[in-house]
């Protein structure tokens, strides 16, 4: 079984040589903020974080650090800084407005990363649906030049009729790269066929082999027993079709699993079905289409998701979705944000927001919300070099003008992004 996952990438020496040519050499210090760190540790007030070649030097109170004398200094004080959100389940480069079809390429890769990380969103774990450039975009983002959001990649969806296929497409995965393997084993609310237990199991066996994490897609607490029992490692999902138990909860414990619950996934199923209060929010007004917003409130949309079957049913299983999010939180299990975003009317960025607000909503408290977001959503996926603001991790974060701790909702009060001590372009 693989935990504590420690990911290394292969890239040619040429791409590395490019790397070290290309870096950012400046040194940058953010002064008088209180630092929210994503670790458990307090906010630091009038605290300090100096950024050199794209990585967190020093980090601490103003009266301990010494700026070094090249710094760039920047006056940041009476504002918050946070790590860059982590979405442990995201999506990207398929959809382009309402399509879902919208083409797998660079441009709209790049598009979309950017848009997540003017939301402060600096990682995206894309679980599914990935080609030769999103891993290519992964490989490019390991420099101090970076200024859009970091992507992690799954490759294909895993699929197959016979254990010959599964392991073979697992191989297919990791041979170009993958970081994660992504399978289902659910059944679309009995609209297609689960994949079997013993072909389940060789998938999880071969991933393991070739060392690479499986990232389960679910629906049902039998499900994910079982997928427990295989040591498969993350559930990329809530269980939503009855409250949690003693013995899930035992079991999470013992494996040390990650759970994403994805809550804003459920809601965007049926959340169309009249026009949502967030269609009024400034925050998600500044990046979205008009006539994206025009689709969305027609008549006809709307009926359509009242009267689906699938939405309805999601929609009525949100609150225990959302229970189980705050049981398994009361009892020590590891929280992580994910969307899902990324399909169609899964808002990229605004949806990380309203995430973090629901898991609030579900239990958890501000800070909580902010580490699962955060720190706890890198360890989860393994991306040990990113999530907190700790001396030698990647400079990734938003500077807020107002405090989350005290209210999760002024996650949303963004005055900049930098990603490797890099600011993040308006547009």
């Amino acid at each position: 079984m693989i935990r504590a996952i420690v990911l290394f990438f292969k890239l040619p020496s040429l791409l590395l040589l490019s790397m070290l040519c290309n870096a950012n050499e400046g040194t940058v210090a953010f002064v008088g903020a209180t630092i929210i760190d994503g670790t458990d540790a307090a906010p630091l007030e009038d605290g300090v974080i100096v950024v050199t070649d794209g990585r967190i030097q020093t980090v601490g109170p103003r009266s301990d650090v010494t700026l070094p004398q090249e710094a760039e200094v920047i006056d940041v004080a009476g504002k918050y800084i946070m790590p860059g959100l982590i979405n442990a389940h995201g999506h990207v480069g398929a959809t382009i407005g309402l399509n879902g079809n919208g083409g797998y390429t660079r441009n709209n890769l790049l598009r979309q990363l950017s848009l997540y990380a003017r939301y402060g969103v600096t990682a995206v774990n894309s679980l599914g649906g990935d080609f030769g450039q999103g891993f290519r975009l992964r490989d490019e983002q390991f420099n101090s030049d970076l200024n859009r959001a970091r992507i992690y990649v799954a490759g294909s969806v895993v699929v197959g009729d016979s254990e010959e296929a599964i392991r073979n497409e697992v191989n297919r995965n990791a041979d170009v790269g993958a970081n994660f393997i992504k399978v289902r084993i659910d059944d679309n609310l009995g609209a297609t066929q689960k994949i079997s237990r013993p072909l389940f199991e060789a998938l999880v066996d071969q991933a393991h082999r070739r060392r690479l994490p499986v990232a389960v897609h679910l629906y049902y607490l039998d499900d994910a027993k079982f997928m427990l029992r295989t040591e498969a490692d993350i559930i990329a999902h809530s269980v939503r079709d009855l409250p949690v138990d003693s013995e899930f909860i035992d079991m999470m414990m013992a494996s040390d699993t990650c759970y994403i619950p994805t809550l804003t996934r459920e809601v965007s199923t049926y959340v169309y079905e009249s026009v949502p209060d967030f269609f009024e929010d400034p925050f998600f007004l500044k990046e979205v289409e008009p006539a994206i917003l025009e689709q969305l409130s027609s008549p006809e949309r709307m009926s359509q998701v009242a009267g689906s079957r699938s939405a309805q049913t999601y929609k009525a299983q949100l609150p225990t979705a959302m229970d189980n999010v705050g049981t398994l939180h009361r009892e020590g299990i590891r929280i992580a944000m994910g969307t899902d975003t990324g399909p169609p009317a899964r808002f990229q960025g605004y949806f990380e927001h309203m995430e973090m607000h629901m898991m609030v909503d579900a239990g958890l408290s501000p800070h909580d919300a902010i580490r699962a977001s955060t720190g706890v959503a890198a360890d989860c996926i393994g991306m040990g070099d990113i999530g907190t603001l700790e001396p030698g991790k990647w400079g990734d974060f938003s500077i807020l003008a107002e405090d989350p701790v005290t209210d999760i909702r002024n996650s949303q009060s963004i005055e900049s992004v930098y990603i490797a001590g890099n600011l993040v372009p308006d547009e």
